[in-house]
């Protein structure tokens, strides 16, 4: 895959977004809309985007899924990735996990197809069951899904020389323990409550609140997430964790 142009870090574009959603939530306390950087992650399914339009309606950063297990390229990547960075959007990439695949593969395959470019945000983990897969249903124990997390995770920090964020869902973070994995940041998924009710005691740095958001410049429906701290926050993590 060639490699883009490069994104240098820069002070990140932070509009209020101004977002709708086509099965909102009523929020009881501590609502998405109190926190002042938000983002989306996107895949395949969402077509083309028009981001500036998108950027001037809030999108501060984007996510985009690269690859799963150890053959699968997400086929709107390439194009994601190219046109956000141009726009000057912080951007990520993240990798599905495949349960029925070494950790190592896996994570060779996301250093093969993800180009290590400067000012890219850290890569992403997804870990979360999928009920829905044709090919692997296994489910395997705690420790050793904690362990190849594990290695997935050191393996892309020694290539990109960040420390990668871990995705979960509520019932495989209950289900894993993954609170035990120390020293990351995670991007937690709660699409009815706020992440301190549903997940108790854990720190993150983004939150998944919406997988039916409607964004300007985006064609249908796209995910929404949030991240924990304010607009300075969010400049001083930037110049932190981009690379």
């Amino acid at each position: 895959m060639p490699h883009p142009p490069r994104q240098a870090p820069a002070q990140a574009v932070t509009n209020a977004p101004r977002f709708s959603d086509a099965k909102p939530h009523e929020w009881v306390g501590r609502s998405p809309d109190h926190y002042a950087v938000h983002g989306i992650d996107a895949s395949r399914w969402q077509a083309e985007v028009d981001w500036p339009t998108a950027q001037a309606n809030g999108v501060s950063f984007a996510y985009f899924k690269a690859t799963e297990g150890g053959d699968i390229i997400d086929p709107g990547f390439e194009s994601h990735w190219n046109a956000a960075g141009r726009a000057g959007v912080p951007r990520g990439a993240y990798h599905f996990y495949y349960f029925c695949r070494p950790a190592i593969e896996q994570a060779r395959w996301f250093i093969r197809n993800v180009p290590r470019s400067k000012g890219a945000l850290p890569p992403v983990l997804d870990m979360e069951w999928n009920a829905h897969s044709p090919t692997c249903t296994k489910r395997p124990d705690a420790a050793h899904v904690r362990h190849e997390a594990q290695v997935f995770l050191d393996a892309l920090e020694r290539h990109y020389g960040q420390r990668p964020i871990i995705y979960v869902t509520v019932d495989f973070y209950q289900h894993n323990e993954m609170q035990r994995l120390q020293g990351y940041e995670f991007w937690l998924r709660s699409v009815a409550g706020h992440p301190s009710e549903i997940y108790p005691g854990q720190a993150w740095s983004f939150w998944q609140y919406s997988g039916t958001g409607l964004v300007p410049g985006f064609q249908g429906k796209v995910d929404l997430n949030a991240f924990a701290g304010s607009r300075g926050d969010w400049q001083t993590w930037l110049a932190r964790r981009q690379r």
